[in-house]
């Protein structure tokens, strides 16, 4: 007969393990009405979450943005920082869960006033003038993208030396995309006339003739062309002999258009 020196630590817990398994009363023990009221709470519960499906994600309108004022108080003097928080927080917005808003259902008000904060914080940052230009601008919507032209238009004669070339991007939408040849010149002149720093490339101050021309103003931009060439801003010899040729088919175009009303 076995005592309980002689019973190896082992075994003894094993015993125990058997011990109080056997204390485990069987499924069939359970009160009835026990089982059945937990059957009934279960079956009660999917009837319930059949009535009630899971509600649909619904879109969050884009808020305005905080006073500038604010913004600078709250960032501690790291505006920088604040700008780049504000432009994740913009570019994730249509990003939203379990949906995503196209641009065309953005308040562009709104979209505009951030922007505008944003650089407000930041005025060396280029972002906000690219995602106006290149992102909020092509959704087929004409009064959205002309609402992001119109915000370019404006920032650009805060820096005209740093912020053309969105600008220049601008007049080539206005052109090609709105079709509206006055406005592309008017973006196009703004360039010209207050774009004039060294970086600024020639291509880029000479959009306003080639505009010109295709609004049939050949005389026009003949003029503008004959003062560019002899203001001499244009020093490469390869450029000179381009715009010498450009500026002869303008005469050409301007004679026949002469001639045309002449006749007439």
């Amino acid at each position: 007969m076995l005592t309980v020196k002689t019973i190896k630590p082992g075994t003894r817990t094993m015993l125990a393990k058997l011990r109080f398994n056997t204390n485990q009363r069987p499924l069939a023990a359970i009160p009835r009405p026990v089982v059945l009221l937990l059957v009934t709470s279960l079956a009660i519960q999917i009837f319930w979450s059949s009535l009630h499906p899971p509600g649909a994600a619904s879109a969050q309108n884009l808020p305005p943005p905080p006073g500038i004022s604010s913004l600078k108080l709250a960032s501690l003097g790291e505006t920088i920082v604040s700008a780049q928080l504000m432009t994740l927080y913009l570019q994730a917005f249509d990003n939203q869960p379990g949906i995503s808003i196209p641009f065309s259902s953005l308040n562009y008000d709104h979209v505009s006033a951030w922007l505008s904060q944003i650089l407000a914080l930041d005025p060396h940052g280029q972002y906000p003038l690219l995602m106006a230009s290149q992102l909020y601008a092509q959704v087929p919507d004409e009064a959205r993208q002309r609402q992001m032209l119109a915000l370019v238009y404006r920032e650009f004669f805060k820096d005209p030396g740093l912020r053309w070339q969105w600008l220049a991007h601008s007049a080539i939408i206005a052109k090609h995309r709105l079709h509206d040849l006055p406005l592309a010149l008017k973006y196009a002149e703004a360039i010209a006339h207050y774009a004039t720093d060294k970086n600024v490339p020639h291509w880029a101050q000479q959009m306003p003739i080639f505009i010109l021309q295709d609004m049939g103003q050949p005389e026009s931009a003949k003029i503008m062309l004959g003062a560019l060439l002899a203001n001499g801003t244009v020093t490469d010899s390869h450029e000179i002999h381009f715009l010498m040729e450009k500026y002869r088919a303008l005469q050409q175009q301007s004679d026949e258009k002469s001639s045309l009303t002449t006749k007439n």
